[in-house]
Order: C-alpha cells, then structure tokens, then sequence
C-alpha cells in the first residue's frame, strides 16, 4: 500500500496540501504542523483501508482545503481532476453556517456519502479522535472532548458501510479514546 504514497498524483497531492496549509497548526495541546493531520488521514486509509486509489489518497491529502485554505473548487479541479475534487467537495463543511449547524449537516449528509468519500470521513474521523483523545485543544474540557467522540460515532454509524478493516479500527480508536477519557 505504501507505493500509492509515491504515485505521481498523491505526491502532487501532499506537496499542494503542505503549501496551501502553510503555517497552519492543529488546534492540540503539541500545536503540530497541519500537514500531519492530512498526512495522517492519507495514511490510515492506505495502510489499515488497504486503498491504493491514488485518486482517494490524493483526496485525503486535500481534505482541508476547501474548509481551511483559500483553494477553490476550480483550482483542485484544473490541477487534480473532477473526480478528487467531487471527493474534496463532499466531506467539505460549509463554513459559512454556524459550527453547530455544521456538525448536525455533517451527521444527515453522512448516510448520503459515495463510497469513496466515506473513506476519507472514516480516516479523518480516526485522525481526529487520536488527536482529541492523546493531544487535546487547551481549552477543550473531558466532557467536550467526550462529546466529540460521541459526535464522530454518530456520524460514522450513520455513513454507508463500505471498509470493513476501516470501521473495526475506528470502533477500536473510540473504544480506546472512551477508555482512557474515563481514566483522564
């Protein structure tokens, strides 16, 4: 699965991300490179997805940004193609609702994920909730770090079933956030 990481396009990939997030830093306690998140999704989905997609993999590499950069549609549509950025475009929140409007869309827009898609929601949800659970955001208390758990499950519950190895390791990685959260 590793040589889907060396595709021409995957490479090109992570090479856009690393530039469009430039100076971003995750909201955790360890203030990483954003990159390390996107790297992160990329990666859980090749390796424990066994997708070799270069497509999704570049996708995942992308996630972000539309939400998070000033990329356009168009942009990830001339450099990447249709397909990645129909990808990008539908695990994309839109941020012009309130958060709270946000993460209700992203639970009803769950069950209605292509396949594909629902690859990089399952990665990103499994990112996020290592991260939530080991390097938290300062200011997030147990009882809001609990709440996403919850939040990320019910999302994912309601997501098409489409890598068994995927959503065995996401059940894992909430099982275990739950457990240590409790032991916090």
């Amino acid at each position: 699965m590793q040589n889907v990481m060396k595709d021409a396009l995957v490479v090109k990939a992570a090479q856009f991300a690393a530039q469009k997030h430039k100076g971003q830093i995750r909201k955790g306690r360890d203030e990483c490179p954003y990159i390390d998140h996107l790297k992160s999704v990329a990666n859980v989905i090749a390796e424990v997805g066994g997708i070799d997609d270069p497509q999704i993999i570049a996708a995942a590499w992308l996630h972000d940004t539309l939400e998070d950069t000033e990329t356009t549609s168009e942009e990830l549509e001339a450099t990447f193609g249709k397909r990645v950025r129909r990808l990008v475009e539908e695990v994309t929140d839109d941020k012009s609702l309130p958060k709270a409007e946000r993460k209700q869309q992203q639970i009803q827009h769950s069950p209605e994920l292509a396949p594909d898609a629902v690859l990089i929601k399952l990665g990103d949800k499994i990112s996020n909730i290592i991260d939530v659970t080991h390097t938290p955001p300062v200011h997030w208390n147990l009882e809001r770090r609990k709440w996403y758990l919850d939040w990320a499950e019910t999302v994912i519950e309601k997501c098409p079933k489409v890598n068994g190895a995927l959503e065995e390791y996401f059940a894992e990685v909430v099982k275990e956030g739950r457990r240590s959260l409790r032991e916090a």
